[in-house]
């Protein structure tokens, strides 16, 4: 396993007051934000797992989810929901871009 699992299940602990501020502005925002960073996880999961081509294609959507993340949450700061977001989701987009390539 990655280690960049137990820092995306940090992320995901640490975020919880944050998809609660987002939920009360925006609730599509906050499932999206929700659904992307659990898919991060299963699939850093499942990628895990594989082998070959399949833990390349795991990997890569882990790595799209982990955008989608970072991209939600910089939505719901700029739209001023959230203050700053410091979660360490940088280093995980690194080792997935490193991985997956």
């Amino acid at each position: 396993m990655l280690h960049v699992y137990n820092v995306m299940l940090d992320a995901i602990v640490r975020m919880r007051p944050m998809i609660a501020a987002i939920e009360r502005h925006d609730g599509d925002l906050a499932r999206q934000l929700r659904r992307a960073a659990s898919s991060v996880v299963l699939n850093l999961a499942e990628g895990s797992g594989s082998f070959g081509g399949l833990r390349k294609a795991r990997y890569r959507t882990a790595l799209g989810s982990a955008r989608e993340t970072l991209a939600c949450l910089e939505c719901a700061r700029a739209f001023g929901y959230v203050g700053h977001v410091d979660l360490d989701l940088n280093r995980v987009i690194g080792t997935l871009v490193r991985v997956a390539a």
